[in-house]
């Protein structure tokens, strides 16, 4: 949840910066991370009386929708430099691997997914050092072009 919180903070300063995409960007992980964390919550506390058998089910819709969204997040980034739009298939496809381990209960898929998870952390920490170095006076790090002009 504290994640969530940074990123709402984070998304309502690019709002009033006027960067509408950053906002965007940061809205939707926000409401991931708060979303997982009722999620996780709810189940531990039954809070939607979901019987046992169910959870597994329940818990891939969730896995489901945010892939479905962060789809959608993905095509929005297409104008802008590869890397981006990258992190955001990346967490895709972790998403997908984690549908395929939890309806499966298979740990290969599930491990994979945690794998991805560190190749898009990592390019988010390339993105956040690349705009650290702009933001201190130097040059930017290389982040790809565009897919679409």
């Amino acid at each position: 949840m504290a994640t969530g919180l940074g990123l709402i903070v984070s998304a309502v300063w690019a709002a009033a910066l006027g960067q509408t995409l950053v906002a965007c960007i940061f809205g939707l992980f926000a409401g991931f991370w708060w979303s997982y964390a009722v999620l996780v919550l709810g189940l531990d506390h039954n809070w939607f009386a979901i019987p046992p058998g169910d959870v597994t089910h329940t818990i891939a819709l969730f896995q489901i929708t945010w892939a479905v969204v962060f789809g959608g997040l993905a095509l929005a980034t297409v104008r802008l430099p590869v890397a981006f739009t990258a992190v955001v298939v990346l967490v895709v496809v972790a998403l997908v691997l984690l549908v395929i381990g939890t309806l499966n209960t298979d740990t290969t898929m599930t491990k994979a997914a945690g794998y991805v998870t560190f190749v898009f952390a990592a390019l988010g920490v390339y993105l956040f050092l690349g705009a650290a170095s702009i933001a201190s006076g130097g040059k930017g790090y290389p982040l790809g072009a565009p897919l679409v002009r």
